[in-house]
């Protein structure tokens, strides 16, 4: 892939990882996680280790996600700061 792209995903990256430790919403923590985990994937998948990219891609993006989700129903969905 072309060099733009790599910076463009890497920007997606910088700023998802930022968001999801900012933000206040635990259900919108954990959503912008999962954006996080697919964005990597991609990152993976442009590099070349597309074996590395199909794991993130179930793990990172498909499993974790379900257990914070899961994880914000049986807490509260706000923090207390």
């Amino acid at each position: 892939m072309s060099l733009p792209i790599d910076f463009i995903v890497l920007a997606l990256v910088v700023i998802c990882g930022i968001v999801a430790i900012s933000v206040k919403d635990l259900m919108a923590a954990a959503i912008v996680f999962s954006a996080y985990s697919f964005l990597m994937c991609l990152s993976w998948a442009v590099m070349g280790a597309v074996d590395v990219a199909f794991t993130e891609a179930t793990v990172g993006a498909g499993v974790s996600t379900v257990f914070c989700v899961a994880a914000v129903f049986h807490s509260t969905r706000r923090t207390k700061d």
